[in-house]
């Protein structure tokens, strides 16, 4: 197997202290950089479809909420763990760009609710297409064995911060 960025500071911890088990380095650093790689390739995917990522979970969440394809704005700043501040933002975003309207809340007199217009539904079915091929290309170099205990250790470890 070729070398990788993090084994050389790795080698080199090993040589200045090798007191030290550094192997969390190895795990926690390869994590990292994937993550920058894979929001690069998220934001190229979703950057086809005039979106930014944060924009493309926005539409994501809506459409995967079932019809009528609406949330309350707390309901989906809650689903996407950002701000009040920077969901406004994102809404303000994509209703400009006719993708999502205000609508009010039946439920609630003061209230109001954000659905995904008929273009927008068009723009996510085709954007969320484009990103789990995406997802197909950048795993394309695992097995499927290899992607599913992957996919369990993540879930595990996830699981560890999020309890």
């Amino acid at each position: 197997m070729n070398a990788d960025p993090v084994d050389q500071i790795l080698g080199q911890w090993q040589r200045e202290r090798p007191d030290l088990d550094a192997s969390p380095m190895g795990v926690m650093g390869r994590i990292a950089r994937l993550a920058k790689h894979l929001d690069h390739s998220i934001q190229e995917t979703v950057s086809e479809f005039g979106l930014n990522p944060g924009e493309f979970d926005v539409l994501a969440t809506l459409r995967r909420s079932g019809q009528p394809y609406q949330l309350s704005p707390t309901d989906l700043f809650n689903a996407l763990m950002v701000s009040s501040g920077t969901m406004t933002h994102r809404v303000d975003r994509l209703e400009q760009a006719g993708l999502v309207k205000r609508i009010p809340d039946p439920n609630d007199r003061r209230g109001m609710l954000i659905q995904l217009t008929d273009q927008g539904f068009k723009v996510i079915e085709k954007a969320v297409e484009a990103h789990v091929a995406n997802g197909h290309r950048l795993l394309i170099v695992l097995e499927e064995a290899e992607r599913k205990l992957l996919a369990q250790l993540l879930h595990k470890l996830l699981i560890s911060f999020e309890e």
